[in-house]
């Protein structure tokens, strides 16, 4: 057969081709569409169901008393409704985890992606993801009941920390978001062209050289979504906190060592069904929820602009 039939050939069959995948195109868009509808609803759906509690409780409750309030007691006889207690001890407990999580995720993934061999790579990245599958309610008791009196007993002089503390949580928290930053790091390096490296190699750098001036800048908008996908799950994290971090709320304490109660720990310590629906005290539950989807949501949406900052430098 010539080329000109094969041509014509494959000419002909190019229509028929056509028509026999776009049934299946209409499927997967159809799922795409309703994937992303869902996502969506979702979205709104928990909007809707926070919206109404926490408008019943600013009723009750001033909202300038709620944002700089020293005290979070709503189940006391003495009751206070100053959140303040409950966001300071998220943010110091999310500050020890993102510490412990960028190097360490930052430099496996930098490992991973310019120093390590193919097999050597293929083999390590699975075994470090093992640590994301992890249940958190297994890493709390492991902080609680092993790596906290491992630090009682190296803590440098005074009174050793409480049993339960904010710094043993927040650095569990950080070895549980370490897969998260060196995956998504480690893919955004990998995607890197391999003709930046070797346009680096060709002027005499060294492979430091090429990973931390070359390779880290140019997929930087990854690096920086994987840091905020990380720091949004510290954020969230709620089963780590309460169990290791504590529960105590009566006010504002920046000492790591001592026990506080985050956002989330409230959330899970109170939100048991022993508080009765529509009395102020539930209410507050709903408040705080509130306040950390505000949290969330600003931080994904200051990391979105960034992602897209940096993009548009290195595209």
């Amino acid at each position: 057969m010539s080329t000109v039939d094969t041509a014509r050939g494959a000419a002909g069959a190019g229509p028929s081709l056509r028509r026999r995948s776009r049934p299946l195109e209409i499927i997967i868009t159809a799922l795409l569409v309703v994937a992303a509808t869902v996502s969506v609803l979702t979205t709104i759906g928990i909007v809707m169901s926070l919206v109404g509690p926490t408008l019943g409780f600013f009723q009750e409750v001033s909202f300038v008393e709620f944002i700089t309030g020293g005290k979070w007691t709503p189940t006391f006889s003495d009751k206070h409704y100053g959140v303040l207690p409950l966001v300071v001890s998220t943010l110091l407990s999310t500050a020890v985890a993102i510490t412990i999580a960028v190097p360490l995720g930052l430099g496996s993934a930098i490992y991973l992606a310019e120093y390590a061999s193919d097999s050597a790579r293929r083999t390590l990245k699975p075994i470090m993801e093992i640590l994301a599958g992890i249940p958190t309610v297994v890493l709390g008791f492991f902080a609680l009941n092993a790596l906290n009196p491992i630090l009682r007993d190296i803590w440098p002089g005074g009174e050793p920390p409480e049993f339960q503390n904010l710094l043993v949580a927040g650095v569990v928290m950080g070895i549980m978001i370490v897969p998260t930053i060196a995956s998504l790091s480690e893919d955004a390096m990998s995607a890197v062209p391999r003709s930046l490296r070797e346009g680096a190699y060709a002027l005499a750098s060294s492979k430091r050289q090429v990973a931390m001036k070359v390779v880290v800048p140019a997929a930087i908008s990854g690096i920086v979504a994987s840091f905020v996908l990380g720091l949004s799950r510290a954020l969230g994290e709620t089963m780590i906190v309460t169990i290791a971090g504590g529960l105590r709320s009566d006010r504002v304490t920046f000492d790591l060592s001592e026990g506080a109660a985050t956002m989330t720990a409230f959330i899970a310590n109170i939100g048991q069904g022993d508080l009765p629906v529509g009395t102020l005290d539930y209410d507050s539950i709903f408040a705080v929820g509130a306040l950390l989807f505000v949290f969330t949501f600003v931080l994904n949406a200051v990391s979105i602009r960034m992602v897209r900052k940096f993009r548009e430098v290195y595209e």
